[in-house]
């Protein structure tokens, strides 16, 4: 296969990465036919799944903006994949001009276009750093220059926490993280369930099996799993919802496809 420039050195392109399958999802340019594949495989175990990922999306940027009106202009964002259009940089500085954002993604082609696409943005920066070593996040260079953990700080966890494995002890990650945020600081989260969705939970089963071929698996949890990544937090209203019904603000027009109420998203403040 013939490496694309924009593609680093390095990077095996026979194995499907997930943020590269997200990107395809959204119908972006930076993902190989291994990674189209298993997206187009994704899809049909699990029917709906771009959709999903826009009312990810949606709830994010909603997210970033109910943060800018709480006063809380520095930003974590961690597995945030490839840069699309209507990403929190965008969102956060055009709400508030001087709005900090630090994002972190362990995937080499994630992390080399968010360079590129942050390069001349002074407020904005890329770390490559993984979710399961917050120590590294949090020491990081990059980090340490621009944001001040003495302030709020809203901790992006959107389709990420569904890509670690229990064994590696995901609520400790984040408790570490929360740990280290200023009082007043948010949780922004988002996570895959078949719980309280339309899809079947052996279509779930279909889907996470397409995962296993790929970078990281995908792990669906309860409900009740979900809300534990919260302790520490609490839940604004309307706590923890489908992403759609998440303080929606009208700008989804057409009726929206009922498999955008699979899984579930919520924010939470740091008292």
């Amino acid at each position: 296969m013939e490496r694309p420039a924009w593609a680093p050195q390095g990077i095996d392109l026979s194995v499907p990465s997930v943020s590269r399958i997200y990107d395809y999802y959204l119908g972006g340019s930076h993902n190989f036919e291994v990674d189209r594949e298993a997206g187009r495989r994704a899809i049909e175990a699990f029917p709906g799944l771009p959709k999903i990922m826009q009312a990810n999306r949606a709830f994010m940027r909603r997210a970033v903006r109910f943060a800018v009106d709480e006063g809380v202009t520095q930003f974590l964002d961690i597995g945030s994949g490839i840069p699309t259009f209507g990403n929190v940089h965008e969102v956060a500085q055009a709400a508030s001009p001087g709005a900090r954002v630090v994002y972190v993604d362990h995937d080499p082609v994630a992390v080399a276009h968010s360079r590129a696409v942050l390069d001349g943005n002074e407020d904005a920066v890329i770390v490559a750093a993984d979710l399961r070593s917050p120590r590294d996040i949090l020491n990081s260079e990059e980090t340490g220059r621009l944001l001040d953990l003495d302030r709020p700080v809203a901790l992006l966890l959107v389709a990420v926490l569904h890509f670690i494995e229990d064994a590696d002890d995901p609520a400790k990650a984040v408790a570490e993280l929360r740990d280290a945020l200023a009082p007043g600081s948010l949780l922004v989260l988002t996570h895959a369930s078949v719980e309280g969705g339309p899809r079947r939970p052996e279509e779930g089963e279909r889907v996470q099996n397409v995962y296993r071929s790929a970078s990281s698996p995908l792990i669906m949890r309860s409900r009740h799993a979900v809300e534990a990544f919260f302790d520490g937090f609490e839940l604004v209203e309307p706590g923890l919802v489908s992403a759609p019904l998440w303080r929606p603000d009208g700008s989804d027009d057409d009726e929206l496809d009922p498999v955008v109420f699979s899984g579930f998203a919520g924010v939470g403040r740091k008292a």
